[in-house]
């Protein structure tokens, strides 16, 4: 199977091919199509196995057909668990939406508030974020999460490891109820397969 068979836009499949790639791995075959025809997914694929691309291909083809993001109001989020994590994900989401007119941000803390507040005013299509500093937005309301189309759940186990659920919790009861969810994650733990149950 090549990337050309998964069904994926042509704008997507050239930053694709530039990388140099040109056959999916095991999780990006199974996950794309899926993402793709709209599904709710539960993931599970070790660091490595490319499964950053798996949801950043469809979700970058999802939102390219729908009008852009209003000010402080992203159409898709990725949480992740750390900023490590989070910078790489922007970093995918950039190179393989180069040749989209979709904008992205990333936000996390340690680092200043105010440049994060001035891209989120200008609109980005696609937000990733950590979850503390994404509920520091919320509550200073420079952020808006009621027209969230996608929403990706990155490293599951590791943000519960972490002690993020409540933060999660919060951040899931101010989502519009019609959304696409994703989960990928290494492991699936018994707390994970619960929230899935309650979201997927």
């Amino acid at each position: 199977m090549t990337f050309d068979e998964l069904g994926l836009p042509e704008a997507v499949l050239r930053a694709v091919r530039e990388k140099g790639y040109d056959t999916p791995s095991p999780i990006q075959a199974k996950a794309i199509p899926l993402v793709l025809d709209g599904h709710d997914l539960m993931a599970a694929a070790q660091t490595g196995t490319g499964k950053t691309a798996g949801f950043t291909l469809p979700m970058l083809a999802q939102l390219d057909s729908g009008q852009p993001a209003a000010s402080r109001r992203p159409r898709a989020l990725v949480l992740t668990p750390t900023r490590e994590l989070a910078a790489q994900v922007n970093d995918s989401v950039v190179q393989y939406g180069k040749f989209l007119k979709l904008k992205s941000a990333v936000v996390f803390g340690g680092v200043k508030i105010n440049p994060q507040i001035a891209k989120l005013r200008h609109g980005v299509d696609i937000l990733v974020a950590t979850p503390g500093r994404l509920l520091d937005h919320v509550s200073q309301r420079t952020l808006d999460l009621s027209a969230v189309e996608i929403l990706v759940l990155d490293e599951a186990d590791r943000m519960l490891d972490m002690g993020f659920i409540r933060d999660i919790r919060k951040i899931l009861a101010l989502l519009p109820d019609n959304k696409q969810t994703l989960f990928f994650s290494a492991t699936f733990s018994k707390d994970i397969k619960k929230l899935a149950n309650e979201l997927l």
